[in-house]
Parts: structure tokens; sequence; C-alpha cells
């Protein structure tokens, strides 16, 4: 086969990379950030539930209340009394209450970080789908025009009697087939874009041709867990919630303390009158019944669901991590194999010089273009392996 298409793979040889140091990536991932429908909606629902959290640590509305008695019979004229009062917590429980509303709105901003993962995740699973497809169109587009070069021999040769109608029919077909393969890789295309101008909020994107630069190879296991770990939001999600919920057992032991209210009271009767300062408390005997317990046991329950979520994580981590090096290393024997091999160019001159007839060396060229192809493949699922391997990156 034409060197062609050895020069179009090996331009996209797979290296050892970080795909998400491409710059031109980035911007387009920020873009999307930006853009994101579903991103906005999520940042004015946390926007709203922190105001309601705010809002429940108000004062209560101040009461006031009043009498006057004209009625019945007395000596001493008609009677008259108000109240104004303000009642409230123990100032304690504002104070407890409102570290608990900073960690629910943590809660809220690592869930919000969880689904800004997926959505940039996404986009950079479509990008590099559409890296690999244009890829694949430049080999596509090289044996298509190989494919035509080949059915214009034998058509020659058919012309001068010297193969069949059926040869020349089957290389027709052939040829036919390589146009329709790189009509197909278009509409992929578009429709991979579709689905990034979708996830950009409906605006047009433009994804640069930019070959995937060489990198260091990706962190050993556990230096790459510990950075996990600590960036990862599905874990700092976990830890938000089990951090909330410990607050939440100190908001509950501070209500305990009495409420208290404090106000003016004023009482007259026929030109005399009495006015002064009201206090009272109320204790909290039957409403905080068990609500320390019930605190304690979702705090326990937190910290045991931190632990177990987190080790099933690093199990799944593990088996990605290997899988991604094992994978990289056969694509990299199969790589090398296809190198030094450069059969379809070899296949491709045995049959200018007669050594094949056109249908043996069309069932020998499909072998190499489904390994060129099983190649190409593999180059794309090590992409997205490594993509969910550092996606705490995102």
């Amino acid at each position: 086969m034409n060197k062609n298409i050895v020069f179009a793979f090996c331009g996209c040889l797979f290296f050892i990379s970080s795909f998400s140091q491409n710059k031109n990536t980035d911007e387009l991932l920020n873009e999307i950030e930006q853009n994101n429908i579903e991103l906005k909606a999520y940042k004015s629902f946390i926007e709203s539930r922190q105001l309601e959290n705010k809002s429940s640590n108000n004062l209560p509305d101040p009461q006031f209340s009043g009498y006057y008695l004209p009625f019945g019979t007395n000596n001493t004229g008609n009677y008259t009394e108000f109240q104004i009062s303000q009642s409230l917590e123990f100032p304690s429980v504002y104070g407890a209450r409102s570290k608990w509303n900073d960690l629910k709105l943590q809660q809220l901003e690592t869930a919000f970080s969880k689904v800004r993962q997926e959505v940039l995740l996404k986009a950079k699973s479509y990008i590099i789908e559409l890296t690999i497809l244009r890829k694949q169109k430049v080999i596509e587009g090289v044996r298509r025009n190989q494919s035509k070069q080949v059915f214009d021999q034998i058509q020659k040769l058919f012309n001068k009697e010297q193969v069949g109608i059926l040869d020349l029919s089957k290389a027709k077909i052939a040829w036919i087939q390589e146009q329709f393969l790189v009509e197909q890789i278009d509409t992929e295309m578009q429709i991979v874009l579709t689905a990034l101008e979708k996830l950009n909020g409906g605006k047009s994107v433009e994804v640069a041709q930019k070959r995937m630069e060489e990198s260091k190879k990706i962190a050993q296991i556990e230096t790459l867990w510990q950075e996990k770990i600590s960036a990862d939001p599905f874990i700092q999600e976990l830890k938000a919630n089990e951090a909330a919920s410990l607050q939440k057992i100190k908001l509950e032991k501070n209500k305990v303390l009495p409420n208290l209210t404090a106000g003016y009271n004023y009482q007259g009767v026929k030109g005399n009158n009495y006015s002064g300062f009201y206090g009272g408390i109320s204790i909290p005997i039957w409403s905080s019944k068990n609500k320390v317990k019930a605190a304690e046991a979702n705090y326990r329950f937190e910290q045991s669901n931190t632990e177990v979520i987190t080790t099933t994580h690093y199990v799944n981590f593990k088996e990605q991590y290997s899988r991604y090096q094992l994978l990289l290393k056969k694509y990299k024997e199969y790589q090398m194999t296809m190198e030094s091999l450069n059969s379809e160019e070899l296949l491709f001159k045995a049959y200018m010089l007669g050594e094949f007839s056109f249908m043996e060396y069309y069932l020998e060229l499909q072998f190499y273009h489904n390994a060129l192809d099983k190649m190409l493949q593999m180059e794309k699922e090590i992409y997205q392996l490594k993509a969910q391997l550092l996606k705490h990156q995102l």
C-alpha cells in the first residue's frame, strides 16, 4: 500500500501523554464550563439554598399584644395593657447553626463540583472521539484514493480484456465502500460536534486539529491516589457530609439550652400605670428529646459511609489503573509490530507485480486494515481510560 497510509498514521502515533495539558482543549473546556446550561442552573440552585439556609438562622418575629378592657363592674376605670417581646434561642445556637450552614454550603459546592466534573469529562470524551475520528478520516482518505487507483487500473485491464467483469465489479465495490466510510466518518464527526455544542449551551465550538503532544507518564498509583483523594469532589463530598454531621451534633447540644424572651410591658388604669421590662425562658425539655442521639447516630453513619465508599472507590481506581497499564503495554507492542512490518505497502507492490489476483489482494488487505483500525481503537480507549484516571484534574 502507498506509504501515505504509513505516514498518515505515524503522524498520529500515541504518546504516553496527558491530554488535558493541550491548551486548546483546556480553552474549550473552560468555555463549556461557562456556557453549560446544567451548570448555570445548579449555580442558581446553590444560591437559593444558601439564602434559604441563612434565613433559618434568623431571629423569630417580634410579638406585640395588648388588652383594653372597658366592660365589667369596677370602680377603677378601664384597664389597658400592652406588651412588646422578642424571643430568641440561646445565643450560642446561632453561632453553631451559622457554622452548620457554612458546612452545608460546602456540601452544595462539592456536589456542584461533581456535576461540573462529569460535564467536563463528557466534553473531554467527545474531544478525544473527535480527534480519533479525524485520524481515521485521514487514513480512510488515503485508502479511498488507493482503492480508486486499483479500480482505475482494473478498468484499463478490463478494457483490454485482461480481466473479467467479476474483478472489475469487486474493485468498484471496494472503492464505493471506502467512499462510504469517509462519508460515515464525516457524519459521526458532525454528531460529536453537535453533542459538544449541546454541552456548550447550544453555542458552536471549534476543536483545534492538533496532535496529542508527548508528555510524561502518569504518576505511580499511590501518588496519583493521594492526589485524587485531596482533589476529587466525589471524595470531598463525603468529607463535607461528615463534617456537616459533626457540626449538627454541636448544634443540637446547644439547642438543649433555654430559649430566651425579653420585652417591654405596660399596664394602666384611671391615671395609674405600671411599666417595665419583661423576661422569660423556655426550657426545651420535650422538643430536644433524642435529637442529640439522632445527630450522633447520623455522624457515625457518615463516618462509616466515607470509609466504605472510599475503599470501593480505591478498588475501582486500581482496576482502571491496571487496565490502563496493560492496554498501554499491548498498544506499544502492537504499534512496534505494525511499524516494522509495513505490510500494506509490500502487499500493494506484490499486487502491482501480478503476484496476487485482485481477490487475493483484497482479502489480505482487509486483514491489515482491520489491524490498523484495531490499533486506532486501542488508542482511543487508552485516552478515555486516562481521562477517567485524571478526571480530578479537570
